[in-house]
């Protein structure tokens, strides 16, 4: 009679994780999980609409002409020589992806504790295809942007240069905060839901004193240290300095924004693998 041979796991869930173990290699095999995720978002948003995609372009396009009313004509707010509508596209184009990436992963635990709840996939995977829905969806507004900027440039009214090559470092910078900040207020959340309410606040708040719509040359001097000490504010002035040539950018603005934001990324890492494991008691 033969043995039986003794059973060994292919895999094994354990609530013993160190704070920093992003366990990148279990995330690797769930990208195919990540790549649904990111294609759910894509249908679920434009899912019995009349325009469907379309509205990825009319989004940062009436927003660029109410700042253009609002802002270049009303206020006759500066824009360093840069013509209005590429200025302010330039700023609303960014500004979309950071946003809309940071309230997506504030809300990764309460919005998706039903999942959670049910099966187990590295919790890691949800900001991921977040962040990946959302640059998706970047990148078709950046499409528009980069019509635009031909337009602008064939005129001779810009002045792009070799900073354009610091895009996707830009990028990657603006996935790291979002996610970072995310991650803590999608912690924090679980246990105090009105927070989610100041997050939305401060996000709109935060527009104001970030270059997207008024560039540093137009902030009062006694307060250009709230502009300064914003990590957004030196990938702002990069994108800009890029492509239109313009605006009050140096190497020390963006080597700050990385050390800021890596440290948020570091603490968010910290905070999000501390409350994974026992959310669902709380949320």
């Amino acid at each position: 009679m033969n043995e039986s041979s003794p059973q060994t796991w292919t895999e094994v869930i354990s609530s013993k994780h160190s704070l920093l173990d992003l366990n990148l290699k279990e995330v690797w095999k769930y990208r195919d999980l990540v790549y649904m995720l990111v294609k759910r978002d894509f249908i679920t948003s434009f899912k019995q609409t009349i325009l469907g995609p379309i509205w990825f372009f009319v989004n940062p396009i009436l927003t660029t002409l109410m700042y253009i009313v609002i802002f270049g004509n009303v206020a006759g707010l500066s824009t360093d020589g840069a013509p209005m509508l590429v200025f302010y596209l330039a700023g609303v184009t960014l500004w979309n992806f950071f946003s809309s990436s940071l309230t997506s992963t504030s809300n990764v635990f309460v919005g998706n504790a039903s999942v959670f709840g049910k099966v187990y996939f590295p919790r890691l995977v949800m900001p991921l295809s977040i962040i990946a829905s959302n640059l998706m969806r970047f990148l078709v507004q950046y499409l528009l942007f980069i019509i635009v900027i031909i337009y602008y440039l064939l005129k001779g009214e810009i002045h792009p240069n070799l900073w354009i090559l610091a895009t996707p470092i830009l990028l990657l910078l603006m996935a790291m905060f979002s996610m970072g900040v995310g991650m803590i207020f999608s912690s924090m959340t679980t246990k105090y839901k009105d927070l989610s309410m100041l997050l939305g606040f401060g996000i709109s708040l935060s527009m104001y004193i970030t270059p997207v719509i008024i560039p540093i040359s137009s902030f009062p001097k006694k307060y250009k240290w709230i502009i300064d000490i914003n990590p957004l504010s030196g990938i702002f002035e990069c994108f800009k300095y890029g492509y239109l040539g313009v605006g009050d950018f140096s190497l020390n603005m963006l080597i700050y924004s990385t050390i800021f934001i890596s440290i948020t990324l570091f603490l968010g890492i910290i905070i999000f693998n501390k409350v994974q494991k026992t959310f669902m008691d709380t949320v």
